[in-house]
């Protein structure tokens, strides 16, 4: 607890001292975070924000760790024998992600990894640390805390996860609640074998990736300079992840408070640099997913894709589409996630009965 205390008044001074860098385009949020977001931000962040009071909260909930340091948030139902759900989050939030949606989800056994890598996992140390190999690492976690069969949902690197998984071990994963395609896929679909609204999906995925998609190649291909820019510097640090945590909402989804929460989470734990690797390590992805999905498509997200195009890879029993939400929806509409959620647990047992599996989990 001291050391976190210092961070925090190191943190304050190193903010007093930000040095601020003038741009033509500070008020054009096309171009970045504006500057009055920013001074929002760092003013809050020096000022009216209390880590303590946030910190206290995270660490409260059920932490375990399992396997050789998967650290996981771990909820366990009154129902000795109630389905298991998977919450994988992405970047560039952390387990936070799922906090609102948690007390909806008593009726299940809920764990949540905090990706490694990512904030509250382990330190991370060694390279090679793909969105396949977390797979494994979550993998064997959820065996060794006896879950042999379980739901997975998630978006983002978490998505990518959850499709590996699925693809890999389909005897574990009974159904798949998903917010998006894994994106790699539309750098490597075929048009040709696509529906006409699909083929039309990946021109406005490519026109997203070359107007929007800047960071992922800086944080593919230079993460070290990067991580450097960014681990000293909290203004730098709240501009690159504030930018995304408000944009990719489609509206301002988050207080002060919590927005900063999301950013603290990360300056704390040091893990900006080591949040890079599932995007410098490449990984594989099976060419279509047969577990039964539900797809979950927030209006406000950043590349929603039509049903035709989600159809090309996995198994999609429901899609869904949701007026508002925006990429983070487990946090900006929680209730309309936990009814998906709840869809595809339903899903995979109905269908793990008509194979004649009792769907056990335990």
């Amino acid at each position: 607890m001291c050391i976190v205390v210092h961070m925090m008044d190191e943190l304050r001074e190193r903010l007093r001292r930000t040095r601020r860098v003038a741009t033509p385009w500070s008020a054009d949020g096309t171009r970045g975070i504006t500057g009055a977001r920013l001074d929002e931000l760092l003013a809050h962040w020096d000022g009216g924000y209390d880590w303590d009071v946030h910190e206290r909260r995270i660490r409260a909930l059920p932490w375990v760790t399992v396997g050789t340091g998967l650290r996981v948030i771990h909820q366990r139902s009154a129902a000795p024998g109630a389905p298991v759900v998977v919450l994988l989050h992405g970047w560039p939030d952390s387990v936070l992600r799922y906090e609102r949606v948690l007390p909806l989800l008593t009726d299940v056994h809920v764990v949540v990894p905090a990706l490694p890598g990512f904030p509250f996992a382990a330190p991370l140390a060694e390279s090679g640390m793909s969105a396949g190999r977390i797979a494994e690492i979550v993998a064997s976690g959820l065996a060794e805390l006896g879950y042999s069969r379980y739901t997975l949902s998630g978006g983002d690197v978490g998505g990518t996860v959850a499709e590996v998984l699925a693809g890999r071990h389909p005897d574990r994963v009974a159904a798949l609640h998903l917010t998006n395609v894994a994106p790699q896929r539309a750098q490597t679909a075929d048009p040709a074998t696509l529906a006409p609204d699909a083929v039309a999906y990946l021109s406005r995925a490519a026109q997203w990736f070359r107007s929007e998609g800047g960071y992922i190649v800086e944080q593919t291909t230079r993460p070290n300079t990067l991580a450097m820019a960014l681990g000293d510097s909290p203004a730098g640090l709240a501009a690159w992840l504030g930018e995304k945590l408000d944009s990719w909402s489609g509206a301002r989804a988050f207080t002060l408070d919590e927005l900063l929460t999301w950013i603290t989470a990360y300056w704390v734990t040091g893990t900006i640099g080591t949040s890079f690797t599932t995007y410098t390590e490449p990984v594989t992805l099976p060419d279509r997913i047969e577990t039964p999905t539900v797809l979950s498509i927030f209006s406000d997200d950043t590349k929603p894709e039509p049903r035709s195009y989600a159809e090309a890879f996995l198994n999609v029993r429901e899609y869904v589409e949701h007026p508002v939400g925006g990429h983070f929806a487990a946090w900006q509409q929680p209730e309309a996630y936990a009814r998906d959620l709840h869809r595809a647990v339903e899903l995979g047992s109905w269908c793990c009965d008509r194979e004649g599996s009792t769907g056990s989990v335990r």
